[in-house]
């Protein structure tokens, strides 16, 4: 019985939560893209900071940039916050975002690499992290005319989920699925990519049962996949980002695909594709440290240990 009635509560809590997200949606929406951005950014950068999750960035920032004294370090929460408030809010309006040459919208740079990719008609694995709006890879990659797909970490509220998921597709039109993180996922994705299809990633959180592999010095449980499936359909790598140029203005930065010398020996090649993807990440985060997403518990005890220990990829 007890049981039964936590239930009860739970799915009620649940559902209240979903039904205070619609309203939000509505409000955002009236207010339209550039409000709606700074609104979020003014709630997330005035209470982020004072959340306890806020220590995690703290300390993440003292391991992978030691230079940066606690002033500093202050600065890049408050903007990781701004930033991460503005993209959610800008959420509703992902359908209105158009390439444009100014105001809410976006812009490119790299095209040249996604022409001969799409000359090349080849299928491709776009990898990239949570830096400035993540949300809009997808998107500008569907009015590029190119289909790729993505996979999401589905939200633990499935109501929410189901509202979120129903924005995203919104902006994505009907050409472009999205895969729940887990082993159906990954199958889905799989039989996508044995179809042609291109594939997004992001890469740059923790998984538990990943490839040891070196972020800023420490090693990082890093997923695979990305280097997996490259290998077993031979497709290219390409780096993506997406910058924030302002409130609700955007760009998309396209760079070449890496290239990674293969050695013939599986695991030796993943671990290196790996090395390549997290050197990138790296590479991006010191130009412009306040755009990523410093949250994610991204190296174990605390990124405590040094990158000497257990270096053999587990696949």
């Amino acid at each position: 019985m007890a049981l039964s009635r936590n239930s009860v509560l739970r799915d009620g809590s649940q559902r209240l939560q979903a039904a205070l997200l619609r309203a939000a949606i509505v409000l955002l929406r009236g207010l339209g893209p550039v409000r709606s951005s700074d609104l979020g950014g003014w709630v997330a950068r005035s209470f982020g900071p004072m959340l306890p999750v806020s220590k995690v960035a703290d300390r993440n920032l003292r391991n992978a940039l030691p230079d940066f004294d606690a002033r500093r370090r202050a600065e890049i929460i408050r903007a990781m916050w701004d930033n991460l408030g503005r993209t959610s809010a800008e959420l509703p309006h992902l359908p209105a975002f158009h390439r444009t040459r100014e105001g809410p919208g976006w812009e490119i740079a790299g095209e040249e690499h996604i022409e001969r990719l799409k000359s090349a008609s080849v299928p491709v694995i776009f990898f990239s992290g949570h830096f400035g709006n993540w949300e809009m890879i997808l998107p500008i990659a569907a009015e590029l005319g190119l289909t790729v797909s993505g996979v999401y970490r589905a939200a633990s509220n499935a109501h929410v989920d189901v509202i979120i998921q129903g924005l995203r597709e919104r902006a994505l039109g009907p050409r472009v699925s999205m895969f729940a993180k887990g082993a159906e996922g990954g199958r889905a994705a799989l039989r996508h990519l044995q179809n042609g299809g291109s594939l997004g990633l992001l890469v740059d959180q923790k998984l538990n049962d990943g490839i040891a592999v070196p972020f800023f010095g420490r090693q990082a449980m890093t997923a695979p996949a990305v280097a997996q499936f490259a290998l077993r359909f031979g497709v290219p790598i390409v780096p993506v980002r997406v910058m924030r140029l302002g409130p609700a203005r955007f760009r998309l930065v396209c760079e070449p695909p890496l290239i990674v010398a293969p050695s013939g020996e599986r695991d030796a090649d993943i671990h290196a594709i790996l090395r390549a993807v997290n050197t990138t990440l790296e590479r991006w985060i010191r130009a412009d440290p306040a755009s990523w997403f410093w949250l994610h518990r991204r190296w174990p005890n605390g990124g405590d240990r040094p990158a000497s220990f257990d270096t053999k990829p587990r696949t």
